[in-house]
């Protein structure tokens, strides 16, 4: 390449550096076409062929996907009991993990961020997220031990009396609860080092007692942070079926039906996984109202 090359190439670059710092408008779509087209493509785009197929059937004889319209699939989801009672279940094991990581996350978050003293609470931060470090098996399988019969909870709560709850839904609520307990605890404890410290001296200053402090200061300011939090673990519990397929005993979630009818009827496994997706996005719409979007 000659130097009158070279130079004419440096000019080409800096009037095309030229245009783009005029257009602000310009560069930010260039900048954000290819990760559109990523998530239209690829994620958009495979929701919409879940939704469409949800609407296929099947030949009850040889099991081949017939691609003819019909709502069938919905209508049985709406008319079986299974079905029914199934997603409910699902829901309802969302709801408890949310509430009991909220419940958990939230003196735990307190202390990080309040009480601790300050050169600590950079560690107790990295202590929430290692357990987001190991592998999701490995994390299920150690509770999997844990519950087991004669496991850690048995050799326990033994002394008492009692016994560990084995396999079942207490033990897809606990375990699911421990997975997902991070992803509440840190809006929370972002919010509240966030608090200003003078808000809880003035409420002290008007005679207002702890109880009342937390329940007219602390728990406003911090709601949409918890609300934050709850999509998270609402959403991922809503969505999981490997823990309930290891320590969930012949417990039955959204997830473990949609897998086992991938292979026998995929029109109705379509059907069946369009529920998480409605009822998220409507919890998402429900949890809009509190701020809890601004708060991610």
């Amino acid at each position: 390449m000659t130097a009158i090359e070279a130079s004419a190439g440096r000019s080409t670059v800096r009037r095309l550096a030229g245009a783009l710092h005029r257009r602000p408008r310009l560069r930010l779509t260039l900048l954000l076409t290819a990760p559109l087209l990523w998530l239209a493509v690829l994620y958009l785009g495979s929701l919409a062929v879940l939704f469409v197929s949800a609407f296929w059937t099947t030949n009850s004889f040889t099991s081949q996907v017939v691609k003819v319209w019909s709502t069938d699939n919905f209508h049985e989801l709406l008319t079986t009991p299974v079905y029914r009672q199934v997603i409910l279940r699902s829901i309802g094991v969302a709801l408890a993990v949310t509430v009991v990581c909220a419940v958990i996350a939230f003196p735990l978050a307190f202390y990080t961020a309040r009480v601790a003293r300050p050169k600590w609470r950079p560690l107790l931060v990295v202590a929430i997220l290692t357990p987001l470090w190991a592998s999701y098996l490995v994390k299920v399988y150690a509770w999997r031990l844990i519950l087991s019969e004669g496991g850690l909870a048995d050799w326990m709560l033994k002394p008492f009396g009692a016994a560990g709850p084995g396999y079942g839904l207490p033990a897809t609520v606990l375990t699911l609860t421990y997975l997902w307990l991070p992803y509440m605890i840190l809006p929370i404890h972002t919010a509240l080092e966030q608090l200003p410290a003078n808000l809880l001296d003035a409420s002290a200053d008007l005679g207002a007692k702890s109880w009342r402090t937390f329940r007219s200061v602390v728990l406003p300011m911090v709601l949409p942070s918890v609300a934050a939090g709850s999509i998270f673990t609402f959403s991922l519990s809503l969505g999981d079926y490997i823990t309930v397929q290891i320590v969930g005993g012949k417990t039955q979630l959204i997830g473990n039906v949609v897998y086992s009818n991938i292979e026998l009827n995929l029109p109705m496994a379509a059907a069946l996984g369009t529920v998480p997706v409605v009822v998220i996005v409507v919890y998402l719409l429900a949890m809009r109202r509190t701020g809890a979007l601004s708060s991610l």
